[in-house]
């Protein structure tokens, strides 16, 4: 029993994703992506805060959105919610500014983080971490990896 309640005391603490909300609205833009970029890497740095989603502190979803927001594209706030609402794109066609996903916890998504080029991203990982670049073909990354999907083009 004491192991079931440490594990979800792990999962609620270290979860990226914050519970889900209610998305309505029309997000697109078209190219950007390099711009995309440039802001999420002014970010470098900055701690990561569960439910966070400005410069005091973000978790993953709230950093993707944070910078599509900045760039002029809503998205919605969950990684699950913009997994689903963005165009599915494969990785080998995916282009800066997309966003990668990743299923940390069991079959469900549960990160985010911005495509860079070359299999890197930049994302806000966990408590205790902050906003950084990985390569996702490192083995953590690349057996959690779940898809791509663009908001960039159509």
């Amino acid at each position: 029993m004491n192991l079931l309640i440490t594990l979800t005391t792990l999962f609620i603490v270290t979860s990226c994703t914050p519970p889900a909300k209610l998305y309505r609205g029309n997000f697109s833009g078209s190219g950007g992506g390099d711009r995309i970029v440039q802001t999420a890497r002014k970010f470098i740095g900055v701690r990561y805060r569960y439910g966070g989603n400005d410069p005091r502190g973000f978790d993953c979803s709230g950093f993707s959105n944070y910078v599509y927001k900045k760039n002029r594209i809503g998205i919605p706030r969950s990684a699950t919610e913009q997994f689903q609402s963005g165009k599915r794109v494969p990785i080998s066609r995916a282009k800066p500014g997309d966003l990668v996903f990743f299923k940390i916890y069991g079959n469900k998504i549960s990160h985010v983080g911005i495509y860079l080029g070359n299999y890197n991203f930049i994302h806000s990982p966990r408590r205790g971490k902050t906003v950084s670049c990985e390569d996702m073909r490192k083995e953590y990354w690349r057996t959690r990896y779940a898809g791509t999907v663009t908001y960039l083009r159509k």
